[in-house]
């Protein structure tokens, strides 16, 4: 039964004698219960994995390294607004812009991303930056082997994040091959433009 105290507050209820401690709620003493976890666990079927002789097997949608996509002409998709950088929380994304001309462009706009570098030292894989981007420049992909005993190897510049060169494409700089304005790369129909992107029925 429970008493008042003085003030007219309710106390804790009286733990009767041979009720459990406060918190167990099992009669059973503490080493019992931690060997009843370990003979529950025992018979179960245990799951081996033949890493990395055997590659894991990633979800569709898993955060992996980041990839800096390309616009079906070979174009950056980067603008070098650096929203990505401004939106990561553990500061790992360092950008800095450069102005495309005509006689060098790398982007549909005005500018381009000209250094572009993760340090995956810091990056905790939250996906912010890709959900920051404007043009979809910036994705995850599947990728999550990034071990390395050099620090310095784990700042990932724009060379290495960039999409591979698919059929079709050419290495910027090179004029604008979709259009005559950057509206025509942007107010388009979505098509898969690179290894990093999603079908397009995720999308939808």
């Amino acid at each position: 039964m429970s008493e008042q105290n003085r003030s007219g507050g309710e106390l804790a209820p009286r733990r009767e004698q041979g009720d459990p401690a406060p918190g167990r709620r099992s009669w059973l003493p503490g080493p019992a219960q931690g060997f009843g976890v370990t003979f529950a666990t025992m018979f179960k079927k245990v799951t081996t994995e033949s890493y990395p002789e055997v590659p894991k097997q990633t979800k569709p949608r898993y955060h992996g390294r980041h990839v800096l996509n390309r616009h079906p002409d070979g174009l950056e998709k980067c603008v070098g607004c650096e929203l990505c950088a401004w939106a990561c929380p553990a500061d790992a994304i360092y950008v800095e812009g450069g102005d495309n001309t005509e006689d060098a462009r790398f982007s549909p706009g005005e500018r381009y991303g000209r250094i572009y570098q993760i340090n995956y030292l810091r990056c905790i894989f939250c996906g912010l930056c890709i959900e920051a981007c404007p043009t979809r420049s910036l994705t995850m992909s599947n990728d999550f082997e990034l071990a390395d005993d050099d620090r310095q190897a784990l700042i990932y510049t724009k060379e290495q994040l960039m999409a591979p060169l698919l059929p079709g494409m050419e290495q910027p700089p090179h004029p604008m091959r979709l259009g005559e304005d950057e509206q025509d790369y942007y107010v388009r129909e979505p098509e898969r433009s690179s290894p990093a992107e999603p079908v397009v029925g995720e999308r939808a």
